[in-house]
């Protein structure tokens, strides 16, 4: 058996993971920066206080604080139980056991929820979702996306990440998706497509190794821009 979800569900990052995850340095957290299905990620809460300019952009925020903690509780036992049938498909390294992971999960969740209403008094949480997105050309600097395209290639298929990607190119100048692997830690076969495509429509692309892997395998991320 393999780690499987049916549909995406909410699983949110600590801001630390982010950091390592895109390789993101002192002069990217400057920019304007839009997360792509970023769920209750703390991210966006920690970048905002330590003054930087964020967006998360994810279908999850039509939903209120109650809700989405609803549904954060229902999840919770799902992943950590198929986590703890699948340890073998993760590294076991800065996170040392399931229950620790759970924390940093829960930690990093909770920090969203406390940010959320006001973030979404502030516009820092949109109802959007790829693939299509309310912002103009060229609005951001950059824009991530974390655990969902690729990680989702059986349930949503190669046209989608094409459009996906695409939007992701239109609003920011650089993109960097993480990781590449599908759910069940295999590489994602939509990958090789996806650079093919992109780059025969004039974009530059990179797999850049990072200095973050927990999905074992899953240390490289796509890097896209115009050059």
């Amino acid at each position: 058996m393999s780690f499987t979800l049916d549909k995406v569900v909410p699983w949110g990052r600590s801001f630390e993971e982010y950091v390592a995850m895109f390789s993101l340095t002192p002069d990217d957290l400057k920019v304007d920066i839009l997360g792509c299905g970023d769920g209750p990620s703390s991210f966006n809460s920690v970048l905002t206080q330590r003054s930087g300019k964020v967006i998360s952009a994810d279908p999850l925020f039509r939903y209120s604080k109650a809700q989405i903690t609803q549904r954060i509780t229902d999840t919770y036992a799902e992943v950590m139980e198929q986590t703890r049938q699948n340890q073998h498909e993760f590294v076991w390294d800065s996170i040392s056991s399931v229950e620790q992971l759970g924390q940093i999960r829960m930690s990093a969740m909770q920090d969203f929820l406390d940010d959320y209403e006001q973030g979404l008094v502030d516009g820092r949480y949109r109802d959007a979702s790829l693939p299509f997105l309310p912002f103009r050309d060229g609005q951001f600097g950059l824009a991530l996306c974390s655990h969902f395209l690729f990680l989702y290639s059986d349930q949503l298929g190669l046209e989608f990440h094409l459009e996906a990607v695409r939007e992701m190119c239109r609003v920011a100048r650089e993109v960097r998706i993480f990781p590449l692997l599908k759910l069940g830690a295999e590489p994602s076969g939509l990958v090789d497509s996806v650079r093919k495509d992109i780059e025969a429509e004039g974009y530059r692309v990179w797999i850049t190794r990072v200095g973050y892997e927990f999905q074992r395998g899953g240390n490289t991320m796509m890097k896209i821009n115009r050059g």
